[in-house]
């Protein structure tokens, strides 16, 4: 071999090394970038998390409730965040030591297109999910009407929501699935309910009894914390077929609403009973009108002696 040839072996040699150490360089310097990105982005992070959950707590009735949704919310985009920035890093640390990155990525253009096709309904159920928690619309322990069934809502996720009813039957919801959604506990409650008298009772009077039940029940350690403010007599509500309704209403905290009512109902039928007020049930009244004429019997002698009745009218 050559003196020349020896050169340009060791030159190419040499450049190799040289460009070596620069891609190892660049790819180290990369990586430290990303690394001091990430923390302050994790300080940002925690910021924002901060902001949020001293924003959320003070129309929050539930304490630490606004803090775990929070969490759970900034967590996943924490997870979708320090996801995309070390692919970036891969990428640009494949590009430095000479790799082709365009290929890679028009594969996986083509490979999130195929799924994005396939999992069209689970993208959907993600996204409606992430709102779900984000405005707070539903929690766990909340009673929700969802598409026209009603239950206990047992599990919030990004995915779908589960409903237990009162007859222990679960239901799943996904979450892109929902077209109506109804939150009977959000902040406070209320128990509505329809008192039916009798015509003849003094409305008045009737009033004024609901109010004392309401007002003794407010009073008592075991119901009045429950009760936020006091009973909300509407009035004559209707005219029903045999009663006179009155509609009131108890505003009350959340999930209380009809231990309230039950209560109330049961304390109400007792004073109604004791007033002697009448709460009517379905029934008639016959009226009857002028008495008809009666028959009159004419009594003829027969043939054989024997006596008949014959009636005439007049």
């Amino acid at each position: 071999m050559s003196a020349d040839t020896w050169e340009t072996f060791w030159e190419q040699l040499v450049n190799i090394g040289v460009n070596a150490m620069q891609s190892t360089l660049r790819i180290a310097l990369i990586v430290v970038a990303a690394y001091i990105l990430i923390k302050l982005l994790r300080s940002v992070f925690k910021q924002l998390e901060t902001i949020l959950i001293h924003t959320t707590q003070r129309t929050e009735i539930t304490p630490g409730a606004a803090a775990m949704r929070i969490k759970t919310l900034t967590s996943v985009l924490w997870t979708i965040t320090v996801g995309f920035v070390w692919f970036v890093v891969v990428l640009t640390s494949l590009s430095q030591v000479g790799v082709n990155v365009g290929p890679i990525l028009a594969g996986a253009g083509v490979v999130g297109l195929a799924v994005g096709f396939g999992s069209q309904n689970l993208v959907k159920d993600l996204v409606t999910g992430f709102f779900l928690i984000l405005e707070n619309q539903v929690r766990v322990g909340d009673v929700a009407v969802i598409n026209g069934t009603g239950g206990l809502v047992e599990a919030v996720t990004f995915r779908t929501i589960v409903l237990r009813d009162l007859s222990a039957v679960v239901h799943v919801f996904p979450n892109g699935s929902i077209n109506t959604l109804s939150n009977m506990t959000k902040d406070w409650s209320a128990y509505v309910i329809d008192v039916g008298v009798a015509y003849k009772e003094d409305t008045d009077q009737v009033i004024e009894i609901m109010r004392q039940v309401a007002d003794k029940m407010r009073a008592e350690p075991e119901y009045g914390p429950a009760m936020l403010e006091p009973i909300e007599v509407m009035g004559v509500d209707n005219f029903a077929d045999s009663a006179v309704i009155i509609k009131a209403r108890f505003k009350t905290l959340p999930l209380q609403q009809w231990k309230i009512g039950r209560e109330y109902r049961r304390r109400l039928k007792k004073a109604f009973d004791a007033a002697r007020i009448e709460i009517p049930f379905p029934h008639s009244t016959l009226y009857m009108g002028a008495a008809s004429s009666p028959f009159q019997l004419a009594v003829k002698q027969t043939a054989n002696g024997s006596a008949a009745s014959t009636p005439t009218s007049t």
